[in-house]
């Protein structure tokens, strides 16, 4: 049962010294420390302390924000732990103990929150998408051919009197984007070959 520390900092110019202070007062025996962005998969000292944690040990924390950038991956982390037997404690904002049963109440209320949060975002994001197909809106880019210009683009392609540059510039497109819409097989000439 034993209290492991761990501290990070965002980038390699900022000082870990306050965290590790804390957790030394806290009472942890080991404390591992990374230079790196909470968003960033590849923490090794992060790795290393969750290697290093046992059932009974106890995460210890500056701040919760310490662990995670966003709510989900906190949250994920957290239960993850404690599916381990691994307690979380948070020395700056006591929300978060998940060694005593008031922490763990709260931690419980945060996760309910955050799975709420999601189920609305996706309801929000369902009914736009519902409302806007009902309105004859599709979703994507507008395309920038509409077929004015593409009729534009077929009649001075048929004139030979253009090049497929000069056509794409009178349309505002790329030339690839006249290739794909203008249609160049009518003048194809078939050859013949004389027996």
């Amino acid at each position: 049962m034993a209290k492991i520390g761990y501290a990070r900092v965002s980038t390699a110019d900022q000082n870990p010294q306050l965290q590790l202070d804390a957790l030394d007062s806290a009472g942890c025996l080991k404390v591992y420390t990374d230079h790196a962005s909470g968003t960033k998969a590849d923490r090794p000292q992060w790795n290393a302390c969750l290697a290093d944690l046992r059932a009974g040990d106890t995460l210890t924390i500056w701040r919760i924000d310490r662990l995670g950038r966003n709510l989900r991956d906190l949250i994920d982390i957290v239960t993850t732990l404690q599916t381990r037997g691994v307690g979380v404690q948070s020395l700056c904002n006591g929300l978060v103990d998940t060694t005593t049963a008031h922490g763990a109440l709260v931690f419980g209320m945060f996760a309910l929150m955050a799975e709420y949060e999601a189920a609305l975002i996706r309801e929000r994001t369902q009914a736009g998408l519902a409302a806007a197909r009902a309105r004859g809106r599709r979703g994507g880019r507008t395309p920038k051919m509409t077929p004015a210009l593409i009729g534009k683009a077929q009649r001075m392609y048929d004139s030979r009197q253009f090049t497929m540059a000069e056509i794409a510039a009178s349309c505002s497109v790329t030339p690839m984007t006249i290739y794909r819409h203008v249609r160049t097989d009518q003048h194809k000439k078939t050859k013949t070959i004389d027996i």
